[in-house]
């Protein structure tokens, strides 16, 4: 069925093909799983639920390799991941589960007791003023603030328009001041 869809030489076989998908997929996963990852807890995805969420992208991901053009990867990870967020919280309110503070680093505190206690506070009121921020301004506030991308790639990740993004930006931006 691939086959049909994509023009092949001669030289390339369907397995060939196939191979050639799963290496793309795999490096799409390596270049991206921590910030997808980061991204999802973020958005309020408890931590119980992110490694299930992160699955759901990669198999959305899989399944619509062949659409998905190189210089859109990322773009595609993310907007799949919103939706997958907004739907993963939509359903979690609807069951009406509510979780500890959320933490939002894989990675252990350190040595230091005291250090680790602030890091552990500071980590506590992150969450507290992201919990703040509608998941529409967070995810755009998240992308911009903490994951490096420039706003016309917000645009395209989520699918909304540069003047929407600006706005969002600033309005997560002032409720974080706050």
């Amino acid at each position: 069925m691939l086959e049909q869809r994509l023009p092949l030489s001669p030289s390339v076989s369907a397995s060939n093909l196939a191979q050639v998908d799963a290496a793309r997929l795999r490096r799409i996963v390596e270049a991206h799983f921590d910030a997808l990852w980061r991204f999802l807890r973020r958005l309020g995805i408890g931590e119980g639920d992110v490694d299930d969420a992160v699955q759901e992208v990669i198999l959305v991901l899989a399944r619509k390799l062949h659409l998905v053009e190189p210089e859109s990867e990322r773009s595609f990870v993310f907007s799949t991941a919103f939706r997958i967020a907004s739907d993963m919280r939509k359903r979690a309110k609807r069951r009406r589960e509510l979780e500890a503070a959320p933490s939002y680093e894989q990675a252990g505190l350190g040595p230091d007791p005291e250090t680790s206690a602030e890091q552990r506070r500071l980590t506590v009121l992150f969450a507290q003023v992201l919990e703040q921020l509608s998941l529409e301004l967070r995810a755009v506030f998240v992308l911009y603030e903490l994951e490096d991308f420039t706003m016309a790639e917000i645009s395209e990740a989520l699918e909304i328009p540069p003047g929407t993004v600006a706005s969002r930006l600033r309005l997560g931006r002032e409720t974080f001041e706050r």
